[in-house]
């Protein structure tokens, strides 16, 4: 089975072959990395760890939650819409604007991606805050687990990142 050039007997379509690559790599960062290996371990392990019963926000939490379903609808609506988008998974031009993605394929994908961030950015709010003002075990500093600072840091460097890709991939909305 090939998969390298376009006349493939397995994907007929080279850019078929490029909405499915996109895909894939969208889901596997924004709907699955994220979500499980920080999210969920997180909402799980953080308050055992620094001695809660919950988060500390815990509505934050949930629309942390039922933001991603949302997101993960309308990625999936992008592969589906047009032609789908075969950009590749960092979205960069000249495959993400105008000769390539003149259809509404391009923008229901960022705007699956503005959710899936806007989730991100709460939960790292939430697990920042419950970190910060939560410790009920006296595990501040040297004595926190070291999860709880991995989270901590994950925490804070996606509070920096996250605008910057929403920012970014706003640009290419508007480009």
């Amino acid at each position: 089975m090939q998969l390298g050039h376009p006349g493939a007997v397995f994907l007929k379509s080279d850019w078929f072959y490029n909405v499915v690559v996109t895909t894939h790599a969208l889901m596997m960062i924004f709907f699955a990395v994220m979500p499980i290996l920080i999210g969920a371990f997180g909402n799980w392990l953080i308050p055992l760890l620094v001695g809660g019963k919950d988060m500390i926000y815990p509505r934050m939490n949930n629309l942390s939650y039922w933001l991603s379903p949302n997101a993960l609808y309308l990625l999936m609506l992008s592969f589906s819409t047009d032609k789908g988008v075969g950009a590749g998974w960092t979205i960069y031009p000249p495959l993400s604007v105008y000769p390539y993605h003149s259809g509404p394929s391009m923008d229901v994908l960022i705007v699956s991606l503005h959710l899936a961030g806007l989730s991100s950015l709460v939960g790292a709010i939430n697990f920042a805050s419950t970190n910060k003002n939560m410790p009920v075990l006296e595990m501040k500093g040297e004595r926190a687990e070291l999860y709880v600072l991995s989270i901590s840091v994950t925490a804070v460097l996606l509070i920096i990142s996250i605008p910057v890709l929403g920012g970014g991939i706003t640009m290419i909305l508007f480009d």
